[in-house]
């Protein structure tokens, strides 16, 4: 069986992928209950103008058409940065069954730094496991950011 930090390091390439275009760091892979990848994606915010081309929608979407269900309650969402509000509802509402992620977003995540959203009385909430090889998935983003600068 594949641990959490090995399939956290095939969302960190994912990432790696988003900056080498131009695009915020951050890589996300969907899990079936069998230990295989369903789904993949990198925020493409930048290349699709669009603002809902976030890594996790993008791989949750795959999924969804790999599966054919978007009911994902066998599924394990692995993305290098907390999910933001868009993100977290799109885990509530296609029943993810566990979410675990890298970096904690200061600004932006709902899973732990601005607000824990799964602590609404949602009809669904997910396990969550947070800080996974968390500081390589922040040196992604601090290098991306620098580099703007």
């Amino acid at each position: 069986m594949t641990t959490d930090e090995e399939y956290m390091t095939i969302c960190i390439e994912l990432a790696k992928k988003a900056a080498e275009m131009g695009e915020c760091p951050v890589g996300a892979i969907v899990v079936d209950g069998n230990d295989k990848i369903v789904g993949r994606g990198y925020n493409r915010r930048e290349m699709d103008n669009s603002p809902t081309a976030h890594a996790e929608i993008i791989a949750i979407e795959e999924a969804a058409r790999t599966l054919d269900s978007w009911r994902l309650s066998d599924c394990t969402l692995y993305v290098t940065l907390e999910p933001c509000p868009m993100c977290a509802g799109a885990i509530i509402n296609s029943r993810i069954k566990r979410l675990v992620y890298g970096a904690f977003d200061e600004k932006g995540g709902v899973c732990a730094s601005l607000m824990n959203i799964f602590e609404y009385p949602f009809n669904h909430k997910p396990l969550v496991r947070s800080r996974i090889l968390m500081d390589e998935c922040s040196q992604l983003l601090t290098d991306f950011f620098r580099s703007l600068r």
